[in-house]
């Protein structure tokens, strides 16, 4: 196949690229099935049944979940598990036993009850306000608005936030989580690089969640 060509270039390359496009242009479909998962709450599903979940006890255990679309489940635990945040164990020892669902490192911080969950963080990255900018990056850079959060909404973030308390309490609360889970590292793995110091303090969102002790 390497040798067919169109317009010079190998029938190979042409798809690796096509690959490549693709892999770019769908992208998007991964952060938004993780966080279809976190809106159903799949991950603390699964963690609460305690053992391996066949996708049958996963649908019926949604309670969100219209019936009309149950079918559809299984077409997003697949994205969820090629994107590593759910892997499956066998329930049996039957060939045909797709097994049921389990959590991986990566769905575990983003469970409700972990004090370093990173859930808070993903909604609010995730948010509309703050991914519509990205739409206007091409516009943002023909023009002379200090950033593309100013092209998309006539305002700086923090204006934004001042005026839309449901924005500014996903901004800091997702803030605040990510300070959590750096500052825990950072203190308790880390600190003799702090040798000397008695406190440090990562605002966290303007919460001051950030300040831990050395």
């Amino acid at each position: 196949m390497d040798k067919l060509n169109v317009n010079g270039e190998s029938v190979n390359e042409l798809l690796q690229a096509q690959a490549h496009v693709w892999n770019h242009i769908f992208s998007f479909i991964n952060s938004m099935s993780l966080q279809c998962a976190i809106d159903l709450d799949i991950p603390d599903i699964i963690n609460k049944h305690g053992k391996p979940m066949p996708i049958t006890e996963l649908i019926a255990a949604l309670p969100k979940l219209h019936p009309t679309k149950a079918c559809n489940i299984y077409r997003l635990m697949r994205i969820l598990l090629h994107s590593g945040f759910f892997a499956q164990q066998k329930l049996g020892d039957g060939a045909a036993d797709e097994g049921g669902y389990v959590l991986t490192d990566a769905s575990r911080l983003l469970l409700k009850d972990n004090p370093l969950s990173a859930e808070p963080l993903l909604k609010s990255m995730l948010d509309p306000i703050l991914v519509q900018p990205w739409h206007f990056l091409g516009t943002w850079f023909q023009n002379d608005d200090r950033t593309p959060f100013v092209t998309a909404h006539g305002k700086m973030l923090w204006d934004y936030c001042g005026h839309d308390p449901r924005v500014n309490n996903s901004f800091n609360e997702g803030m605040a989580s990510d300070a959590r889970l750096v500052n825990s590292i950072l203190i308790d793995k880390y600190k003799e690089g702090f040798e000397g110091l008695n406190s440090v303090v990562d605002v966290g969102g303007g919460r001051n969640t950030g300040q831990g002790r050395c």
